[in-house]
């Protein structure tokens, strides 16, 4: 009798380590496999073996909650069907060799908290689907080919925390509805091809620790609102076309000082306001 309640255990145990995920998110691992030249891969997956085997897959309760590839040598393109996979929270692929478009299906991924495709070749523009991953917390696609304008729907991510989209070729304006991200802690935008003006709303990012907006062609007044933002520790907003006067307390916040570049071309430093009747003095 003991010896059929240990086959028992045994069984059941070995059921639920090597339990299975459905055909559909199979396929779909199958297909980010294959479309990424998976053969070469640093580390493989036997696709033989459970999926709950396979190297950077996460699998709970029969589902795929996490897939984490960091520089694990993928070269292709992400395919559409990883929006298949509707229980991931992370997805990882950090220091790649991934091209191509992002799929407009990642708006699919309603439990996703976590994208990183960071350090790849992905071009195009962002999808506005993206904007529907609304458990999102951390966008960080910085080191890329990314084109067009940003997307308005991610000014919709409530608990965003983390954009970073830096050193890619983005253009137009920030959107109106980003400074409605009250969870934003780190906004990184810079090295991109941004145009237009900073605006006031930035004081609605109550819980901004770290903004840079380094090297882009926004220009206009910097907003004096910039103070208003108590939890910012860190700034770079230099090295684009700002003009008027910064206060004392701004110019120091910025890594180079506010150094900006004028219609000819030439590093300027903005003039420190130094009125003291103003509301936003330099020592106030």
């Amino acid at each position: 009798m003991k010896s059929i309640f240990t086959c028992l255990a045994v069984f059941f145990l070995s059921a639920s380590v090597f339990a299975e995920v459905s055909s559909t998110e199979k396929n779909a691992l199958i297909k980010l496999y294959k479309n990424t030249k998976g053969a070469q891969w640093t580390n493989k997956w036997d696709l033989k073996s459970p999926v709950s085997t396979w190297y950077g897959v996460e699998v709970k309760n029969d589902k795929v909650t996490a897939i984490k590839l960091i520089n694990n040598n993928l070269v292709g393109e992400l395919p559409a069907e990883i929006g298949d996979l509707t229980a991931l929270e992370v997805l990882n692929l950090f220091r790649n060799d991934i091209s191509g478009n992002l799929p407009a299906t990642l708006g699919n991924l309603k439990s996703l908290t976590k994208l990183n495709v960071a350090f790849n070749k992905i071009s195009g523009s962002l999808p506005e689907t993206l904007g529907n991953a609304s458990q999102l917390k951390s966008i960080e696609l910085h080191m890329n080919r990314l084109t067009g304008v940003l997307p308005t729907a991610i000014g919709s991510l409530a608990n965003l925390e983390t954009l970073s989209l830096f050193n890619n070729e983005i253009e137009g304006t920030i959107p109106t509805s980003y400074y409605q991200l009250k969870s934003l802690k780190v906004l990184l935008l810079n090295s991109n091809k941004l145009t237009g003006k900073l605006e006031k709303e930035v004081s609605n990012l109550s819980s901004l620790e770290t903004l840079s907006l380094f090297e882009n062609k926004m220009d206009g007044q910097v907003p004096f609102d910039l103070e208003k933002l108590k939890n910012l520790k860190e700034m770079n907003i230099s090295y684009n076309m700002f003009n008027g006067f910064v206060t004392k307390n701004l110019a120091k916040l910025d890594t180079l000082n506010m150094t900006m570049v004028n219609e000819q071309g030439v590093a300027t430093t903005l003039k420190v306001n130094i009125d003291k009747n103003s509301a936003f003095a330099a020592d106030e």
